[in-house]
């Protein structure tokens, strides 16, 4: 005998004003939404944290060269240091004997080229308390921090020799001619500041415009002025070649400073 099931009973829909949670099943395919209070629903992540906004934090030390931070201006500054206290007290005949033998006059240009290129390059016109020397740590510190030691030392030694040739090699030729006599052939002519010249021209180029006009108008307006005094127009001229001799040096500055790995952000 076979046995029948029983009959199912209608299933009872649910009426048309009944809230959704009451529904069983009938959103099951859908991730649930946020509820009135705006917390998070089964189904749906946590949207991402914002990012914290970067630190403002001033670090003026920054502007000061360290030995693993920027070893070149480090070492350099060091050196200057040492050659300031040797003018500064050793014997005054011994301080001229070595200023001589070091400046790079048209005489000793044509007799020692290398040797008082670089021989005057270790001494500061001035002491170390000179708008030159300090110009030398800030420029040359800032400079290597954006385009590293080696291309910062080329920069230099770029804007002081071909600086220092542009100036004295007219003279000599003057002279050759008669037009000077050969006394011009004879002066001292050593120091940093073509060098630095040279490095605020080149970091003209990597500083954004509100920073880059004020440094270039402030510094060839000094440059201009000491021409116009006329107290010394070999090295007032030296120094405007400098400068533009560090302006010349941008695309490749640029393209060291875009090439030159940036530390990483927390």
């Amino acid at each position: 005998m076979e046995r029948t099931a029983p009959p199912r009973e209608p299933a009872t829909p649910p009426p048309t004003d009944a809230p959704f949670s009451d529904v069983s099943g009938l959103l099951d395919g859908m991730p649930r939404q946020r509820g009135p209070q705006g917390t998070a629903v089964a189904g749906v992540g946590e949207p991402a944290p914002a990012a914290a906004p970067r630190s403002r934090t001033l670090r003026p030390w920054l502007l000061l060269p360290t030995p693993t931070g920027t070893p070149f201006t480090f070492g350099y500054a060091t050196l200057l240091c040492l050659t300031s206290l040797i003018a500064a007290y050793a014997d005054p005949a011994l301080v001229h004997a070595l200023l001589q033998g070091s400046s790079t006059d048209m005489a000793h240009l044509v007799r020692t080229p290398e040797l008082v290129l670089i021989g005057s390059a270790l001494w500061v016109a001035g002491g170390v308390t000179s708008p030159f020397a300090i110009a030398f740590v800030l420029v040359l510190t800032a400079l290597e921090r954006r385009i590293g030691g080696l291309r910062t030392a080329g920069v230099f030694l770029l804007g002081h020799v071909l600086a220092t040739l542009a100036t004295e090699v007219p003279v000599g030729l003057a002279v050759l001619a008669g037009h000077l006599p050969d006394t011009s052939l004879h002066r001292l002519d050593y120091g940093v500041s073509f060098g630095v010249a040279a490095g605020i021209g080149a970091l003209a180029g990597l500083l954004p415009p509100w920073l880059r006009l004020p440094l270039l108008a402030g510094f060839g307006w000094m440059l201009i002025q000491d021409l116009l005094a006329f107290a010394d127009p070999m090295t007032n001229w030296g120094h405007l070649i400098a400068l533009g001799i560090g302006l010349a040096t941008w695309p490749v500055v640029r393209r060291s400073y875009a090439a030159r790995p940036r530390p990483a952000r927390a």
